[in-house]
């Protein structure tokens, strides 16, 4: 963990999922640079989807982001709104064009295909690339697995590392990340700042850390202001921004209205999500609407909220999710949603004790109890579209996660579960879980709920 930087924690892309989604489009991304080798040899690159991303790729958009991905685009650049008619020109030309290799024919009814019966045996989330000169004899042949939170990784190899150095404040787990911020007389954010200041100029830091929460605000901003129906077959209707029309008509405020505020963040960003949006991985696109919906409740609902306080809930929620990243997992196809709206919640809460001004043993605690609260929690997508339950479990996470805070606040910041204890349980429960409640939709909701 040594090497993981906030900056791999939030990641600016776009929807619906991160582990099925992103992950699979930068694997497929990264196929297309190694088989640029094979110049003018590959007529023919076949893909199968394993696991996890067999029985919810479809829903989850995985066969077009494997498209995208071998196209040459990635989550952070493309334009969400070519999508769309960059698939649809694949889809009608039977054509697809691999930069650097050429245009080769591809129909995506063939060369896409989904395996039901097998896993491949690193994660439940695996792929396979298949390259083929015009004889069918295979150029070349790569595993990619992608790991939640748009994280992946080749065949056996280590997950490939954004930065070339340690961090200057190294810690494996809360106990010692506590430790190291003691021994320095840090505060968390402070000592996460130096880490990222030792990969990047403190320009870059403050730049990057803005840059995403302006993609949060902005993503925050469409859902408020977007009506319709979501894509897919359940012709879910977006509520964000009949949510906020309700909130801004009220001639007297209710006692309440903060809440229902937090709500619309939370479900404006993930209705974005599901449409396929730019949106801010963190750590998942699945629970992408905590963060951003906590962060927008402490600008706007907090007496003399500042960027500073926005920039310490970045650093210290970033530390929290590398936590979860290294002693357990941010993927529901591994934990279920407790890796995902868990670790969001668990992050939120500690990001908001940060910006409060709160201690450190008051952001472990208040992490601590954003998760001991989602143990158990499972990822069960009806029709396997992040839609029914993600979006509302988001508005749920981010009202859970400023209780947490508060509730850490109110003590000193002495308890008897820590923060560790909890990661420890999550994962433990996550390995235990049937796979039918890791985002496969066989189980939960998704058994017992029509699709219309």
């Amino acid at each position: 963990m040594s090497t993981i930087s906030i900056f791999d924690i939030f990641k600016i892309g776009i929807g619906p999922s991160s582990s099925h989604t992103g992950g699979p489009m930068a694997a497929a991304f990264a196929f297309s640079e190694q088989i640029k080798a094979y110049t003018r040899q590959v007529a023919r690159v076949q893909v199968t989807l394993f696991g996890s991303l067999a029985f919810t790729g479809k829903g989850h958009g995985t066969d077009t982001a494997i498209i995208l991905g071998l196209m040459g685009y990635l989550p952070a650049t493309i334009d969400p709104d070519a999508v769309e008619s960059l698939l649809r020109a694949v889809h009608a030309s039977k054509k697809l064009a691999l930069p650097e290799v050429g245009v080769i024919d591809f129909d995506p009814q063939s060369e896409l295909l989904f395996n039901y019966e097998t896993e491949l045996p690193r994660h439940t989330n695996g792929m396979r690339f298949v390259a083929s000169d015009a004889a069918g004899a295979a150029l070349l042949s790569e595993d990619y697995y992608s790991l939640g939170g748009g994280f992946i990784a080749r065949g056996n190899d280590p997950e490939p590392s954004s930065q070339s150095t340690r961090a200057k404040h190294e810690f494996s787990n809360s106990a010692t990340l506590l430790a190291a911020a003691a021994a320095a007389d840090l505060s968390i954010a402070e000592l996460v700042l130096r880490n990222e200041q030792q990969w990047r100029s403190a320009d870059e830091v403050t730049r990057r850390m803005d840059d995403i929460w302006s993609a949060m605000q902005a993503c925050i901003g469409r859902g408020l202001k977007t009506d319709g129906v979501l894509p897919g077959r359940m012709a879910v209707l977006r509520r964000a921004a009949k949510l906020r029309r309700t909130l801004e008509a009220r001639v007297v405020p209710m006692p309440l209205d903060t809440l229902d505020w937090v709500n619309a963040f939370a479900i404006a960003v993930n209705e974005e999500n599901a449409a396929g949006g730019r949106v801010v991985t963190s750590p998942t696109n699945g629970a992408a609407g905590i963060i951003p919906a906590v962060m927008m409740y402490y600008q706007r609902f907090v007496p003399n909220a500042s960027q500073a306080g926005i920039h310490r809930f970045l650093l210290t929620a970033g530390a929290i999710g590398i936590l979860y990243k290294v002693n357990a997992s941010i993927s529901g196809a591994e934990m279920g949603c407790q890796g995902e709206v868990g670790v969001a919640c668990s992050m939120a809460a500690a990001g908001l004790v940060a910006a409060l001004g709160g201690s450190n043993d008051h952001v472990e605690e208040a992490a601590e109890i954003g998760m001991e609260h989602n143990l158990g929690l499972t990822c069960d997508p009806i029709g396997g579209m992040v839609q029914i339950p993600c979006i509302e479990r988001n508005a749920m996470g981010a009202v859970k996660a400023i209780n947490a805070a508060r509730l850490a606040m109110h003590g000193d910041g002495t308890h008897k579960v820590t923060l560790d204890n909890v990661i420890a349980t999550m994962r433990q429960t996550g390995l235990d879980m049937s796979s039918s409640y890791k985002e496969t939709s066989k189980g939960g909701l998704a058994v017992n709920v029509p699709e219309c």
